[in-house]
């Protein structure tokens, strides 16, 4: 534009005036382009805040395992309750998860015919001790007959042969008396342990055999995790020593548990062995039924170690890298790390070297980080955070 009105200017100027032309040059441009500078819109610089990002603390989860294991808590006993006679029953006084006592009534059977059963014992003895006391007397009078010669000692043999009849028949009649009342007292399924209902499997109105399985019942006391573990892993389960159980819902706490029972054959289905491991001092927040990953140790496979979140992980020209979150203030800068794979395993990935415990990473969008860029901590959920309660609830 500048350039366009310099022929009107050089023409308004005398001939050999060399430095007017220059000056005036300068005052058209700022004539010119000043209003249009003015008149565009003044843009200011947007500053982008720092974006959250999830921290893994390295080092917080103890890596002395070879292979993990999950299971569910099991009670070291567990029977199933059932009535000892038959009938309908009436009446379940507990629901699956209720504590119960020794001694204390669960279910009902219809008495009706138990009672009734009972009392025709009953009868049945008192009429067997009345023919016992008539065949002892009669015993007692030929006795002195014999005495005196009135009658033959034959006679004296028959009498005291229904005596002893009679005694016999009152020892009979006892003792089914006694089996019809505790046919009656049967009808009541009474618990025999301290324990926790994790099962019913009747209801009120159906008619039941005897034996037929009522209740579930697991016992208080000990507490097992039941696991599924394949052939090739059974000689190396028998022969370990103390293992780690982790139960997810409770991540703060740690237990020792070692290994009670191995099955003696296969499942079938899954051609896996069920194996019991005993966790030693449970803490009173485990549950029968929660999820537990008993963890196998292996101290030569992890040794130097770490294990980190399978996304935190990600591959950098060719080679496995991890973001390292290094503290600025209450930010983080983020700081590429190439890392060396020790094994890839479902709880994880194990971090052989390139990474100490106590170093923070980060946990997720990893593959939207760059070098150098400033990101707001945030924790990650459910991890274990550094001195972990052990087992016992200590």
């Amino acid at each position: 534009m500048v350039d366009a009105q310099l022929p009107r200017v050089q023409r308004a100027c005398p001939a050999g005036s060399g430095v007017l032309p220059m000056k005036l040059r300068a005052a058209l441009c700022v004539v010119l382009v000043g209003p249009l500078l003015a008149a565009c819109p003044r843009q200011e610089l947007a500053v982008e805040a720092p974006r959250p990002v999830l921290v893994h603390p390295v080092g917080d989860v103890s890596l002395t395992a070879g292979a993990v294991y999950t299971g569910e808590i099991r009670a070291r006993h567990e029977s199933e309750l059932a009535f000892r006679v038959s009938g309908k029953l009436v009446e379940r006084r507990v629901d699956v998860g209720a504590a119960v006592r020794p001694g204390q009534v669960l279910a009902r059977l219809d008495p009706a015919d138990a009672g009734l059963g009972a009392e025709a014992a009953r009868a049945q003895l008192v009429a067997a001790r009345t023919e016992h006391a008539f065949a002892k007397a009669e015993v007692e009078r030929y006795r002195d007959l014999v005495g005196r010669n009135f009658v033959s000692r034959s006679v004296l043999d028959g009498k005291e042969a229904a005596f002893n009849a009679a005694a016999a028949r009152v020892a009979q009649a006892t003792a089914q008396a006694q089996i019809a009342a505790h046919q009656a007292e049967y009808t009541n399924l009474v618990a025999s342990q301290a324990g926790v209902i994790t099962e019913v499997m009747a209801e009120a109105g159906q008619v039941l055999r005897e034996t037929t399985p009522v209740f579930k019942l697991a016992r208080d006391g000990e507490r097992e995790v039941l696991i599924a573990v394949p052939e090739s892993r059974i000689v190396a389960l028998r022969e370990a020593g103390p293992m780690e159980v982790r139960l997810p819902s409770l991540p703060e706490i740690r237990h020792e548990g070692r290994v009670r029972e191995v099955a003696p054959s296969a499942d079938p289905a899954t051609r896996t062995y069920a194996v019991r491991v005993r966790i030693l001092q449970p803490a009173p927040e485990i549950r029968l039924g929660m999820t537990a990953n008993v963890i196998l140790p292996d101290p030569v496979a992890a040794a130097g170690a770490v294990r980190v979140p399978s996304r935190a992980v990600f591959e950098h020209q060719g080679r496995s890298a991890v973001w390292v979150l290094k503290a600025e203030g209450e930010l983080v800068r983020s700081e590429l790390r190439l890392v060396r794979i020790g094994q890839y395993r479902e709880d994880g990935v194990w971090i052989r070297d390139g990474l100490k415990a106590g170093e923070r990473i980060a946990a997720a969008g990893v593959n939207k980080i760059v070098a150098g860029q400033t990101l707001r901590p945030r924790p990650e959920p459910g991890v274990v955070p550094a001195g972990a309660r052990t087992g016992g609830g200590q």
